[in-house]
C-alpha cells in the first residue's frame, strides 16, 4: 500500500471510532488516561467551560506510558488540569488502573466510597479510543441508567500525529482497537457493536500491510 492508501484505509476506522455526540452538562468529566497529553487538555477545558461538577483522571502506568510520564497518568493529567486552572478540590484521581475495564471498575469503585454521585458523565479518551471506551462503559459501569456522552480533543486525522503520537504507533493501536471492538464482547469486556463491512475490509488492509503490533494472539 502506498501512504495515501494507508491513510485512506486508516481514515475510515478513525471515522467509525468517533460517536460525535452532542456533549451536555454532566455530574463529572471522567478521563480515561493515556499517553497523549491533548486529552488531559480537553478534559480540562470542558470542566473550565462548566461541563462538568468534578473532573475525574484514572490510570496508573499502563504499556504505551511506562517510562515516559515522572508520575502516574492520573498525576500527569492533574498536573495539566492544574496548571489550565482547575481547582484542586475539584480533581478526583483514580491511579491504580492499568486498562479500560479497570479505568472503569475502579473509578466507579471511587466515587461510591467518596459518597458522590454520577448519574451523568462525560468520558473523554483519544480520538480513535471513543467507541471502545463507550462500548466498555456500558458493560463494566454497573449503574446502567447512568447518562454518558463520549468525546476527545478535536483535532483531525491529519493533524493528530506528533512525537508522543506518532503514526505508526497510532494506527498500530488503532487496528487493534478495532479487533477488540469484534473480539472482547464474546469475553465479556465489552457491549457488541455493528462493524460495518466498509470499516471491516479497511482493517483487514493495514493488517496486511503489518499494522499487527497490538493485535490479540490468539
Amino acid at each position: 500500500m502506498k501512504e495515501p492508501d494507508i491513510d485512506a484505509a486508516a481514515k475510515v476506522i478513525w471515522d467509525y471510532m468517533q460517536l460525535k455526540d452532542d456533549l451536555k452538562k454532566c455530574d463529572a468529566i471522567f478521563t480515561l488516561c493515556s499517553l497523549d497529553i491533548r486529552v488531559a487538555e480537553r478534559a480540562a477545558q470542558l470542566y473550565l467551560d462548566g461541563f462538568g461538577k468534578y473532573l475525574i483522571f484514572s490510570g496508573s502506568v499502563g504499556k504505551l506510558t511506562e517510562g515516559k510520564f515522572a508520575k502516574t497518568e492520573a498525576e500527569t493529567f492533574a498536573d495539566v488540569a492544574l496548571a489550565m486552572g482547575v481547582p484542586h478540590e475539584k480533581i478526583i484521581l483514580e491511579d491504580k488502573s492499568t486498562n479500560t475495564g479497570e479505568n472503569v471498575q475502579f473509578t466507579y469503585n471511587l466515587l461510591k466510597d467518596k459518597k458522590l454521585s454520577a448519574k451523568s458523565l462525560i468520558l473523554v479518551q483519544k480520538p480513535y479510543m471513543e467507541r471502545r471506551t463507550y462500548a466498555t462503559f456500558k458493560k463494566q459501569w454497573p449503574d446502567s441508567s447512568a447518562k454518558i456522552y463520549v468525546t476527545s480533543p478535536q483535532i483531525a486525522y491529519v493533524d493528530y500525529f506528533n512525537e508522543a503520537c506518532p503514526k505508526d504507533l497510532v494506527l498500530n493501536i488503532m487496528v487493534g482497537d478495532l479487533q477488540r471492538i469484534k473480539e472482547y464482547p464474546k469475553l465479556g469486556y465489552q457491549i457488541t457493536q455493528d462493524i460495518p463491512d466498509y470499516v471491516w475490509a479497511a482493517y483487514q488492509q493495514l493488517v496486511a500491510h503489518g499494522y499487527t503490533k497490538h493485535l490479540i494472539v490468539n
